[in-house]
């Protein structure tokens, strides 16, 4: 819980026949309750849905106190490089970005194997095979648009180099957004993309904004007609009446699963396993579809207006040829803006 509990039971002195009061210690026939244990998650969840798993966390599992460090994905990982550096990680557990992020950390020796039963009610493309990481949520990376400014969608990520779209779109920063980083790299590996696609892209001069959240806003305000974005943000939008829909690319949608795992370094490891577990739980992906994301398990549902899994062309590119490349995929992509 939140608020953190404790009681001191008075000692009392029982008379045993045959033993002293103080043979083991002292004794008392009222313990009191155990003290509360804190949790710290880093993450880059959005706020408001990162509070809401950990009230719902916090209902399940009475004495736990979850803090939270929430910041892009960017500046998660400068936090922890810094705090390696520096001898330890101060987190228990670790939900962003995206797989290739988790990848490294687990060959730095920066994760602990998970010890978590709902990884078994999962597909296996969304749970690592060396058991350091499980995804927790699918977030695809789609084409949105102002439907006051046009009627539909472009089909595909090819018919963004069109010159129609020129000056039109706006996308996310890769260096800030882990999904953004990670979409260059799966996009350059595509062989009907790859450089030439970049190239024709970054020529139509797209506006690079700060992260997802701004480019939906701008698609929805109408400062940019067509938005490459995560879709439950166009989702969200569209929910409270922006004119913004949706739009899956018909030459495949990049995604993220927002994996989840825990520190090596946790002193906190059962907890912390816990907490990783009720991410994937029957209950805590059904709490993830109403924060309109779509579950990484079958049985959840899906959002509102969202379609099945199996009606999206979801790209499932080499994990470790993305995780050696990501780097050199971001630095192409910005030496292009120059």
């Amino acid at each position: 819980m939140n608020k953190r509990l404790s009681a001191i039971a008075p000692l009392m002195l029982i008379p045993v026949l045959g033993l002293t009061a103080c043979a083991g210690g002292a004794s008392a026939d009222g313990a009191g309750e155990a003290a509360p244990k804190t949790l710290t998650v880093y993450t880059s969840e959005p706020q408001a849905k990162i509070d809401q798993v950990v009230e719902a966390f916090e209902k399940a599992n009475e004495g736990v106190n979850v803090e939270v460090f929430r910041a892009a994905t960017g500046e998660l990982k400068t936090r922890i490089a810094t705090e390696k550096q520096a001898g330890k990680i101060t987190a228990d557990v670790i939900l962003a970005a995206d797989v290739p992020t988790f990848e490294a950390y687990a060959a730095d020796g920066a994760l602990a194997s998970l010890d978590v039963e709902n990884a078994a009610a999962l597909d296996p493309k969304f749970a690592d095979p060396d058991g350091f990481w499980v995804g927790t949520r699918i977030i695809p990376t789609i084409i949105a648009y102002n439907t006051g400014a046009i009627t539909e969608a472009p089909a595909s990520w090819a018919a963004l180099t069109e010159d129609t779209y020129k000056g039109k779109i706006a996308m996310p920063n890769p260096d800030v957004s882990g999904a953004a980083a990670f979409n260059t790299a799966v996009w350059l590996q595509e062989p009907a993309l790859g450089k030439s696609w970049m190239e024709s892209l970054v020529a139509n001069e797209p506006t690079v904004l700060e992260s997802n959240g701004p480019v939906g806003q701008a698609v929805a305000a109408g400062s940019s007609d067509v938005g490459i974005v995560v879709d439950y943000v166009a989702r969200e939008l569209a929910a409270k009446g922006s004119p913004i829909a949706v739009g899956y690319p018909s030459d495949g949608v990049p995604y993220v699963s927002q994996p989840a795992g825990v520190f090596a370094d946790s002193e906190n490891q059962e907890v912390a396993n816990d907490f990783v577990d009720f991410l994937i739980s029957k209950e805590g992906q059904e709490l993830a579809v109403t924060q309109s994301y779509l579950p990484v398990r079958s049985d959840a549902g899906v959002p509102a207006g969202a379609p099945a899994l199996n009606e999206i062309n979801l790209l499932d590119p080499d994990q470790v040829k993305i995780a050696a490349g990501q780097s050199e995929a971001v630095e192409y992509f910005n030496s292009l803006l120059k």
